[in-house]
């Protein structure tokens, strides 16, 4: 992996999201990712190896319907405000925060939470050796991609 890329994950990483602050808009917004995507999209579940190769178009379609369940199930809240883009339109970097693990996403914190999940187009590299993933969230991981 070049540096140039390297640089580049950590600048989109750091660089500026845009929350999805209702379901409705995180329904729509998933069924135009799903249209839209290709086989060029990197799932990364922090506290997991980094992946070294995209998913196909079918495994991206199959985490994002269970990745709304979970959230549905586990963020009881009438708003969503835990999926943030970089493009709403045309996206190429997602972060996804775990509802058992939010912390102080939005707002200031000397210290934020990490998102549990990161959808991005350009590979990703480790973002935080500390994080632990519980029992429940590596088998729901597995499962799918294990």
């Amino acid at each position: 992996m070049s540096v140039n890329t390297q640089v580049e994950f950590y600048q989109r990483f750091r660089g500026a999201f845009s929350g999805i602050l209702k379901w409705e808009q995180l329904t729509e917004f998933w069924q135009q990712l799903k249209a839209q995507a290709d086989d060029g999209w990197y799932v990364y579940a922090l506290g997991e190896a980094v992946p070294d190769q995209p998913v196909s178009h079918t495994q991206l379609q199959h985490f994002v319907d269970e990745i709304d369940v979970l959230l549905h199930k586990e963020h009881d809240e009438d708003y969503c405000g835990i999926v943030y883009v970089d493009d709403k339109t045309h996206p190429s970097f997602i972060k996804i925060y775990d509802p058992g693990n939010l912390g102080v996403v939005c707002g200031f914190s000397d210290n934020p939470p990490m998102p549990g999940w990161v959808l991005t187009r350009i590979p990703p590299l480790p973002l935080n050796e500390k994080t632990f993933l519980t029992q429940s969230r590596r088998r729901w991981w597995q499962r799918l991609f294990g």
